[in-house]
């Protein structure tokens, strides 16, 4: 090989040519260099971004080793000819490119190969700074490479040269580029943009080559994609320091996309269809070829290519017309089903396939045949008509495939969910008068109002009707079958309005059943005239009850409580007195109140003793005869007789002065009460109500101050005792089988009742099959009849608009702790909710799981500071009742293990939860629930989302999609945006929302989970009037990230009236703030933080004051990261948070006017400065006060700024000497929780207990988790107390 001297080579350097022969390595051949520098860059993450740029120099260096010169130069892009070394040969020029490039990787090698070796024998502990040193100096020589005429010179090769034989090798260049696009570029639309128009050059010549497509016939595709991708190189192999380098880059970026990566344009679109269409005249056997080599994958690929292709069109021209948006999302169809096809290759005959090579061809060729134009001004006849053969033929494809697979038609085997189906017709009727007001205002629905204007009237009247009948029906089988006519009626014509708004067009049929609802419009009163006569004869109908007569079971444990009902029962007021057990089914509320009833002490303590069971329904006839039978010895024939007037008289005469107990087992609401209320005398004498109930706050009807004892449930231990009990009397367990006993006991989680059951089921089960009674236990419990009535009571009792409240909890896992706001946003979403005068549909849902609450269907397992329950849970035998009943009513399909040939579940279902979603493969959802509504999944960690293994197709009718912690990594699943549908959505770790985002016309609820960076809004986000929720969810103790909106134009975009919730990331500009927030009027919880690379100096400025006070509705405001920032607080604020503001100590007292405050946490860093000084009269509405990671050593305050004080929680406060001793005198206070404070602190909170008790005040309680000792001064290596707080803190917290 020729290689000049340093002195003739336009400025290289080539005083190294022997140092290159000296490793043997010739520049010409040989890629050992970079493959061993790959080898030492792969054993550490710090080398991460240099092997990527390691990898694209490699291959380059094959490209330009490997590449001609082009023959037909003027048809290719101008450049400048004085800037090629017109003195060198071809292969010198070449030669010499290579030679750079490889130099680079050589002289990596002496520096990595020791660091490699060390690494090695020091067992992988060496430390990170000298890789950190080391990779430092590797980009340093790439830049070296790039500052030299190399960067003009290897543009020029990809320009000028092509490389004839090898295709493979342009498709791997692209692949470098894009791995390294993702280190140089942000996550955010333009990356994705970029990577997806890369991706689909790399995937079509995958597919063409696959095909059999010569490469002399791929000159023009290749040409373009390695002009494109001389353009990326030098900007892949460079580094950005700076936010100018960094926008300057960008800017470059933007540029490309426009002018040389743009695939609009309309010579790139036919270069595209030229090769697609000689690619469909190849001979099968190179596509059967390619298939033996299981290069299958290539087709998916390009298919999903052509998709995103789609999507980049849909988002770039928002202005549709009608006819062109549905051509375009039926086109978007198409390539859906292809994509499901080709999931099922392996399933298909050799017609199938061959067909679905011509197909995949058919829609690239169609795909690419759109231009900008036909967008605008409509589509031609003749792409029509190729939508309309594609059509045919991917019909008849999948009728092939369709036996191999359990597919269903979204119209087949219509099961409707019934809980609630007024409820569910109420909330079809809103939607269609909001398409009304919608396609008035806006004519690119496109939707026939006449027809929906039709069926909305019809069903108007029907829904009047179902009204009246309700009752009627369960007795009259003609009325119940009219009421399922009607609701499936009224669900089908939802499902085809819903599927026409998505493009799928059904008009026949939404014609049919147009005519079908105006058909039982007209024979509704017909059949209301037959019927009520019949049904006017008959009884009224009673549900069945749950009937169980009193027995005298052991109680195990629960000492407690028998002393604590007697103590309330046979001491205090001597005035008549109310004492409610409640729980939830099965707790064992009878049998401890049958024990208390019953037991000597109480029996003696009063002069007449009676019960009654009262069940879900009674008379009080029945109520009065149980009662006096049970309280006097006369025969209950003789009371049977008397009516219900002399048996009130004779209960009265016989409770008339007397001391006595009265005991109403399972009151269900408040009339029994006030059947039996007038016949209770109150003689002062110390007379008893026992009652038991499902209900917690049943008693408040009776007494407004009564308070209710919530039965505990039992401890793991005495569910083992009474396990062991009921099976082995008083002998001992046997040896072998005391840890599967032990474990079965412990999953009851101390329910007497299914305890008792476990205890049947396991006395006739063989020994060694216990194991199995334990991997299934909470469904055989609940196959036991006794204990599925009693939950089917509860169930039946609930209101209608509760059961699906109550049904939809099975959506969550099997001991799952519910975030009781993510909960009620889903409820809202769904239309379970309904609009209360004077209330927030918030609200309104919270009173809704208060009254399940109350029920004892639902457990409250953490109460917030102010404004009730933050988490719920159910109890596993509620759940799994749940689970059979949601799917037994069509209402949610409960999926735990994924094979989806296994499925038993009702045919296309509404809802569907997913629980090993690491299992699950979405695509297929779209095939088995085509009119899927709902879908959650869950998984206990982390997955990532593998392209060919997982394959995204989401069923178009979503409204409710939460993909649990599936991660697409930083990009946006642009599948989403074609669900038209949806109210709510929730994304994890994405970093930007696109502009199509608009088509969510409905969104309501967006979130976002663990994002790592900001989430940068469009300008289109302000389009959405509908948002109410924006949340990102962070880590706890990372920094924490929210939304970022546009400033552009605001002045014409609309404002976000509705918005409630918000996480909002900001430059701390007073004006930018102002900007935003005068769009956000409605707001009510705002947590607002600085963004993270914001530019701002870190100290106070006077101009700097960011102002909330012109937020009327805002309640809850959390602040992060304002580093000397000042702030106006409006005035009806309730809530706030404080983190890392470094504020003086001297500014709170801005806080402290807030008349309404009642819950403050004064975060880590929030204040500075030694001493708090609370002015007198502050904080008058304080309930909850939270001080977190502060450096305040002396704080004083006033006795009235903790009139209203609850709660006081000291966290990592460890300068802190003592609390403010006017605490004692605090009648409000209740709990005080201290946490790594000074040990006098924690002596001071005692002596703050102390004056408490002897105030009369026994309610308030304290916790000490951990306190510290003072430092000693000195210590042998340093002075310890002189360390920074942080310091300190973070060697005490192991």
């Amino acid at each position: 090989m020729e290689i000049p001297s340093s002195s003739n080579a336009n400025g290289f350097d080539f005083a190294s040519y022997d140092y290159l022969q000296s490793h043997h390595v010739s520049s010409s051949t040989s890629t050992s260099c970079f493959d061993l520098a790959l080898d030492f860059l792969a054993e550490h993450w710090v080398f991460k971004d240099v092997e990527k740029r390691v990898r694209l120099m490699k291959t380059c260096f094959l490209y330009v080793k490997k590449c001609r010169r082009r023959r037909n130069h003027e048809a290719l892009l101008e450049h400048d000819r004085e800037d090629r070394c017109n003195i060198m040969s071809e292969n010198l020029r070449r030669s010499i490119i290579c030679f750079r490039i490889q130099d680079v990787a050589i002289r990596m090698i002496p520096e990595l190969q020791p660091i490699y070796f060390e690494y090695i024998f020091t067992d992988y502990l060496l430390d990170s700074d000298i890789f950190e040193r080391t990779a430092t100096r590797s980009k340093e020589k790439m830049k070296m490479l790039l500052e030299t005429d190399l960067k003009k010179s290897c543009a020029a090769i990809f320009i000028d040269y092509y490389s004839p034989g090898d295709p493979r090798l342009v498709m791997d260049l692209i692949m470098c580029l894009i791995e390294n696009l993702n280190r140089v570029l942000c996550a955010g639309e333009l990356r994705d943009t970029l990577r997806n128009r890369l991706k689909l050059l790399r995937n079509l010549i995958g597919f063409v080559t696959m095909q059999g497509l010569e490469c002399s016939q791929l000159t023009d595709l290749l040409t373009y994609t390695v002009v494109a991708a001389g353009s990326l190189i030098s900007i892949c192999l460079s580094d950005y320091d700076d936010e100018q380098a960094v926008n300057r880059m960008e800017s470059e970026i933007y540029q490309l996309i426009h002018e040389k990566i743009n695939l609009h344009d309309l010579q790139v679109r036919e270069t595209f269809v030229h090769v697609l269409t000689a690619s469909k005249k190849q001979p099968r056997s190179s596509y059967d070829l390619a298939l033996q080599k299981n290069e299958d994958h290539v087709v998916g690929q390009f298919i999903g290519s052509l998709r995103d292709y789609l999507m980049d069109l849909l988002g770039s021209y928002a202005s549709f017309q009608v006819p062109v948006k549905d051509q375009i999302l039926r086109l978007h169809e198409e390539i859906r089903c292809l994509a499901i096809l080709l999931k099922q290759e392996e399933k298909l005959g050799d017609e199938i396939k061959d067909l679905i090579r011509v197909v995949v061809s058919d829609v690239g060729i169609l795909t690419f045949s759109l231009s900008v134009n036909e967008i605008k001004e409509g589509l031609p006849e003749k792409t029509d008509l190729g939508l309309f053969h594609l059509h045919k033929v991917l019909k008849y494809m999948v009728a092939e495939v369709a036996h191999n697979f359990p597919l269903k038609s979204p119209y087949s085997s219509f099961n409707y969910p019934r809980p609630n189906e007024l409820g569910c017709m109420d909330s079809f009727l809103e939607n269609l008068k909001e398409l009304a007001r919608c396609d008035e205002a806006d004519d690119s629905i496109g939707f026939q109002q006449d027809r929906s204007q039709m069926i909305q009237k019809d069903l108007v009247f029907l829904r009047s009707f179902l009204e009246n009948i309700k009752e009627q029906r369960y007795q009259n089988g003609k009325l119940q079958a009219f009421w399922s006519h009607v609701m499936e009626a009224a669900y089908k014509a939802e499902l085809l309005i819903d599927l026409a708004l998505v493009g799928d067009k059904c008009e026949d049929s939404l014609d049919a059943v147009s005519r079908d609802i105006n058909l039982l419009k007209i024979e509704a009163p017909e059949i209301h005239n037959a019927q009520t006569q019949r049904v006017n004869k008959t009884s009224l109908h009673i549900p069945s009850q749950l009937a169980a007569a009193m027995h005298d079971e052991d109680l195990v444990g629960l000492d407690d409580e028998v002393e604590i009902i007697t103590h309330r029962l046979t001491r205090g007021s001597k005035q008549l007195d109310i004492v409610p057990i409640v729980g939830m089914p099965g707790l064992g509320k009878t049998t401890l109140a049958h024990k208390v009833y019953n037991a000597p002490s109480v029996r003696s303590h009063f002069h007449v003793h009676g019960w009654c069971r009262v069940s879900q329904t009674c008379s009080k006839h029945s109520l009065l005869v149980q009662l006096l039978c049970s309280s006097s010895s006369e025969s209950s024939n003789e009371y049977l007789k008397m009516n219900e007037n002399d048996l009130a008289l004779k209960l009265r005469q016989v409770l008339l002065r007397s001391r006595y107990l009265l005991f109403l087992d399972d009151l269900w609401d408040v009339e029994a009460w006030n059947l039996l209320e007038k016949s209770l005398p109150n003689d002062a004498n110390g007379s008893r109500i026992l009652f038991t109930s499902r209900y917690q706050n049943l008693s408040l009807h009776f007494k407004p101050n009564s308070e209710p004892h919530h039965l505990r449930h039992l401890t793991d231990e005495e569910s083992w005792t009474l396990l062991q009990r009921k099976l082995f009397g008083m002998e001992d367990c046997p040896p072998a089988l005391s840890e599967v006993g032990s474990q079965i006991s412990k999953l009851c989680q101390g329910l007497p009742l299914a305890v008792v059951l476990i205890a049947g089921i396991l006395a006739t089960t063989a020994q060694d099959s216990w194991e199995e009674v334990a991997k299934s236990l909470s469904s055989i419990v609940l196959e036991d009849e006794y204990c599925m009535k009693a939950l089917e009571l509860s169930y039946s009792h609930l209101p209608d608009y509760l059961k699906p409240c109550l049904l939809y909890l099975a959506a969550f896992q099997e001991d799952e702790v519910i975030n009781v706001r993510r909960l009620l946003r889903l409820w809202i979403s769904e239309r379970f909710v309904q609009q209360t005068e004077g209330k927030s549909l918030k609200e309104a849902a919270y009173d809704y799981l208060t009254t399940l609450i109350n029920r004892s269907l639902v457990m409250a397992v953490r109460q917030r500071n102010v404004g009730g329950a933050k988490y719920c849970l159910l109890h596993d035998l509620v759940h799994e009742f749940c689970v059979k009943k949601a799917k037994e009513e069509s209402f949610l399909y409960a999926i735990h293990s994924w094979n989806p040939l296994c499925l038993t579940g009702p045919s296309n279902p509404h809802r569907v939860c997913v629980s090993k979603a690491r299992e699950l493969k979405i695509w297929e959802l779209t095939l088995i629930f085509p009119n899927l509504r709902s879908l959650i999944l869950f998984g206990q960690d982390d997955f990532k989302h593998e392209e060919e293994d997982l394959g995204i197709l989401l069923p178009k009718l979503l409204r409710v999609l939460d993909i649990g912690n599936l991660d697409f990594g930083d990009s946006f699943l642009m599948e989403v945006v074609l669900l038209v549908h949806l109210r709510y959505l929730a994304l994890k770790r994405i970093t930007y929302i696109p502009s199509a985002i608009a088509n969510l016309s409905r969104l309501e609820t967006l979130i976002v989970k663990y994002p790592r960076f900001g989430i940068e809004l469009p300008s289109t986000i302000w389009n959405i009037k509908t948002l109410s929720h924006v949340r990102a969810l962070n880590y706890r103790k990372v920094y924490k990230r929210g939304f970022i909106f546009p400033l552009e134009n605001l002045e014409v975009s609309p404002d976000l009236d509705r918005l409630d919730t918000l996480d909002l990331t900001i430059d701390p500009s007073p004006q930018s703030l102002q900007k935003i927030l005068r769009k956000l009027p409605s707001v009510r919880r705002l947590k607002c933080m600085e963004r993270w690379n914001s530019s701002r100096e870190a100290t106070r400025n006077c101009n700097e004051i960011l102002e909330f006070d012109g937020l009327s509705q805002l309640e809850s405001l959390h602040l992060f990261r304002f580093h000397g920032c000042g702030f106006k607080f409006p005035l009806n604020l309730k809530k706030l948070v404080l983190s890392h503001n470094r504020q003086p100590w001297s500014e709170i007292s801005t806080i402290g006017k807030l008349p309404n405050l009642e819950v403050l946490k004064l975060l880590e860093d929030c204040f500075v400065g030694e001493e708090w000084v609370m002015k007198e009269g502050e904080f008058p509405k304080l309930r909850v006060l939270k001080l977190s990671e502060l450096e305040f050593r002396n704080w004083t305050a006033f006795s009235d700024n903790f009139s209203h004080l609850k709660k006081l929680v000291l966290s990592w406060c460890e300068e802190l000497e003592m609390v403010p001793s006017c605490l004692g005198e605090c009648e409000t206070l209740e709990m005080i929780v201290v946490k790594r404070c000074r040990e006098s602190v924690v002596d001071s909170v005692k002596q703050i207990q102390q004056e408490q008790m002897d105030m009369g005040n026994e309610v308030l309680k304290i916790e000490i988790n951990s306190m510290i000792h003072p430092f000693p001064q000195k210590n042998n290596l340093q002075k310890q107390s002189q360390l920074p707080q942080k310091q300190r803190r973070f060697l005490q917290k192991e």
